[in-house]
């Protein structure tokens, strides 16, 4: 997961789609991707939160977020997700094919620890470079919203 996407094994990156179905490429798409336009808007898409959250509005007892473990193990070539934010980082975007959604993630969760290491107050960037740099499967810790 560089800044815009998640990247496999050896580092390079996999296509991507935003919520809305548009796409838009990473650093490195390797041999099977199509030539992305160059935009700012798919550099920097729109974020999928509804409005800010801290973390101690996740953490607050009795709040409305519940705490959801998934074990994902990437494919060839990534994960199928897309982290963004700063302290909390959340879910952006899920591939509805990849193994991310296969696991269970989903877009506006909010990630609490990878491999049991607390993340709550790391960038994205930070976050992405844990995954990229560990092991075949992780462990995320996730917060997600419960229905009011």
């Amino acid at each position: 997961m560089g800044p815009r996407t998640a990247g496999g094994p050896q580092g390079g990156a996999r296509l991507r789609s935003h919520s809305d179905g548009s796409r838009y490429g990473g650093r490195s798409l390797g041999p099977h991707s199509h030539p992305q336009p160059s935009s700012s808007v798919l550099s920097n898409p729109k974020s999928v939160l509804k409005r800010p959250v801290s973390t101690e509005e996740l953490q607050r007892p009795g709040g409305r977020y519940v705490r959801k473990s998934f074990t994902v193990v990437s494919d060839a070539v990534g994960w199928g997700f897309v982290v963004r934010g700063n302290g909390p980082c959340h879910i952006q975007a899920v591939e509805p094919s990849g193994p991310a959604a296969a696991a269970g993630l989903k877009v506006r969760q909010f990630v609490v620890s990878v491999n049991g290491l607390n993340v709550l107050s790391l960038d994205y960037r930070t976050v992405s470079h844990l995954i990229l740099t560990g092991p075949r499967s992780v462990v995320m810790e996730v917060m997600e919203e419960t229905p009011l």
